[in-house]
């Protein structure tokens, strides 16, 4: 299955290191200036989109030099960048979806992208939002086995809607049977796996599955 990365114009401080993803990401798309950004770490951009409103002339131009296909947009428009990289990834029928540099900075947007994992999600595609701190999943009703990640040792389930029902953990430190949560619960918060891969299964709701470490 095809892997798309995109990466926006998020805080470069919270970007993970982009090079580990290079043998993961079969295409990568810069959203506004997040197509500088992969152009800076010399990774081939395949589409380069947005209105370009952050960058300058000259690092327009040095966009150019790295894409295969550059698309403005004007200022004024009814989608963000991400919104319309996202669109531009749809077309190439992936299986999944990384998005970088989407976290950080105004919390609008933030809370939107968070938002955009259920167009991901409700097309059959995997989506990830990934950061420094955070690899962030959304999860629809079923059984799912997670793996441990030495980078993200910290296993979250927030309710995406107001309640998730039938909520099971099993080889969890915290292991959880038929349990409801609901907004503002903090149960599920900060757990961990006991040894390499555990499960988690739910009956109703949506999930955000959040793997995160201490921020260094």
């Amino acid at each position: 299955m095809v892997a798309v990365g995109i990466v926006g114009n998020g805080p470069v401080d919270l970007l993970p290191d982009l090079y580990l993803y290079k043998d993961k990401i079969d295409i990568w798309i810069g959203a506004d200036r997040g197509a500088y950004t992969l152009a800076e770490h010399d990774i081939p951009v395949e589409y380069a989109v947005g209105d370009f409103d952050s960058i300058n002339a000259r690092e327009k131009a040095f966009i150019k030099q790295h894409t295969k296909y550059m698309e403005q947009y004007p200022s004024e428009k009814d989608e963000t960048d991400i919104e319309i990289a996202l669109k531009k990834s749809f077309e190439l029928n992936p299986g999944h979806i990384h998005l970088f540099g989407v976290t950080g900075g105004r919390l609008d947007h933030e809370l939107i992208n968070i938002q955009l994992l259920y167009q991901i999600r409700n097309k059959g595609i995997n989506g990830y939002i990934v950061d420094k701190s955070n690899c962030l999943e959304m999860a629809f009703p079923g059984k799912y086995t997670v793996s441990q990640d030495v980078t993200y040792p910290y296993i979250s389930f927030v309710p995406y809607t107001k309640v998730v029902e039938g909520l099971h953990l099993s080889g969890f430190y915290y292991p959880l049977t038929n349990t409801t949560i609901s907004w503002g619960s903090t149960l599920c918060i900060s757990n961990k796996l006991l040894s390499k891969s555990g499960t988690f299964s739910f009956e109703k709701g949506i999930l955000l599955l959040v793997k995160s470490c201490d921020t260094i």
